[in-house]
């Protein structure tokens, strides 16, 4: 399609930005390696300028405008990486920033806005609402809206991420990456297409805002009725139009992972890799460790951002353990008597899982005269261990029920 970016577009991003990103390193991943039956590497944007790969796009399509739309100043929407390079770029380049965040945006990435000298603005619950408000400013005040995805230059300077991989690694036949809006797979496709027609590109969203796959079913964008995710970053409700036909023409497949799927690769990526990601940033990963998809290696997965909230790290940590059978949270009826308690946990202890959490209930109504409710919390060394513990406690006569339900949102 003659509008789609073109291999020399990117390779003009690459050059203007020499010295302003950082040519971030490609880790070798057992686990992934493991799951694929072939080489995996991570292409580590997680340790990127400003925490992810938005500061490449940002800067590309800042240092683009005019002396005049400078001084007008620049406005985006963003739920927090695209705000954040958005905001670097525009230091970096003397203009200012206005940001419009959802209401909900995770703290860290609105005080890290701020930080790199925007204006933030919080409105609706949204990505799509702040992007309205955006683009409403951007009318009044004569700012230049900065899209996150949609505008050739955002697209040429994501791209510059696969021309690190091939210069790094030019022997790799498949590279997979997250997918929000598009702007990233189709940079990445774009410059990986072009110097190694033969490489296979897939992109990878969350289940609960898959917006391409139906898209690329009805033949044009279209946009999802709702989004629920633990993955902010690519939350995005309605492909672009640009995004939208370079993944139709260029991208090879597009497939979903779940909330749980992405919890346990971000703990595997914490434990094996020693690499703190977010939702978004590990889509990639997590679509090799499940299986969603299958890949000719060698294979680069992109890690797209490590700007992730403490507080749901520590929820997406238990989360992550749920999903792999390494946390078990149980209910016990039994009969109240002393002892009892002591005697149940005499045999849980005995098998060596470690209780994190205890929870006595003997005044619920629910509960017959004489029965008494415990919830354990334990912490176990994987699915078999907990099926272990679970056999064990009903030989011994205990109702136990255990909870399948997420502890992480």
């Amino acid at each position: 399609m003659s509008d789609l970016v073109t291999l020399a577009e990117v390779e003009a991003a690459a050059k203007l930005l020499v010295g302003v990103v950082r040519d971030t390193p490609l880790e070798h991943s057992s686990p992934l390696s493991e799951a694929v039956g072939g080489p995996v590497w991570l292409k580590c944007e997680n340790l990127q300028r400003a925490g992810s790969y938005k500061v490449r796009g940002a800067y590309n399509r800042i240092a683009g405008l005019s002396a005049a739309e400078r001084e007008r100043g620049v406005v985006a929407a963003s739920a927090g990486n695209h705000a954040q390079g958005v905001a670097l770029a525009a230091g970096l380049l003397g203009t200012t920033a206005t940001v419009f965040m959802p209401t909900g945006a995770p703290l860290p990435k609105v005080a890290a806005t701020r930080a790199y000298g925007a204006r933030v603005e919080l409105v609706g619950d949204t990505v799509d609402d702040a992007l309205a408000a955006a683009v409403s400013f951007a009318a009044r005040r004569g700012a230049v809206f900065i899209h996150p995805f949609d505008h050739r230059d955002v697209i040429a300077g994501q791209g510059t991420v696969a021309l690190e991989i091939l210069a790094a690694r030019p022997e790799v036949r498949t590279i997979v990456t997250s997918v929000g809006g598009g702007g990233l797979v189709s940079g990445v496709a774009v410059a990986a297409k072009a110097l190694r027609p033969d490489i296979t590109v897939i992109g990878v969203q969350a289940e609960g805002a898959a917006a391409f796959p139906p898209s690329l079913k009805a033949g044009a964008p279209v946009r999802l009725p709702g989004i629920h995710t633990i993955a902010d970053g690519i939350a995005v409700g309605q492909p672009g139009r640009l995004t939208y036909a370079h993944v139709d023409e260029l991208v090879d497949d597009i497939v979903t992972v779940s909330d749980e799927d992405i919890s346990r690769a971000l703990l595997m990526l914490l434990e094996r890799a020693k690499l703190a990601a977010e939702p978004a940033g590990a889509a990639a990963a997590a679509a090799l460790l499940t299986g969603r998809v299958r890949v000719d290696s060698p294979t680069v997965a992109v890690l797209s951002g490590g700007n992730i909230d403490p507080l749901l790290m520590v929820k997406l940590i238990e989360h992550g353990l749920t999903a792999a059978g390494r946390y078990l949270r149980i209910t016990i009826r039994c009969a109240d008597r002393p002892g009892q308690l002591a005697s149940m946990l005499g045999l849980v202890c005995g098998t060596r899982a470690n209780v994190a959490d205890i929870e006595h209930r003997r005044h619920d109504p629910r509960l017959s005269f004489g029965e008494v409710e415990v919830v354990l919390s334990v912490e176990t060394r994987g699915a078999e261990h907990s099926a272990e513990l679970i056999a064990l406690l009903r030989a011994a006569g205990y109702d136990v029920t255990p909870h399948t339900e997420a502890t992480a949102s």
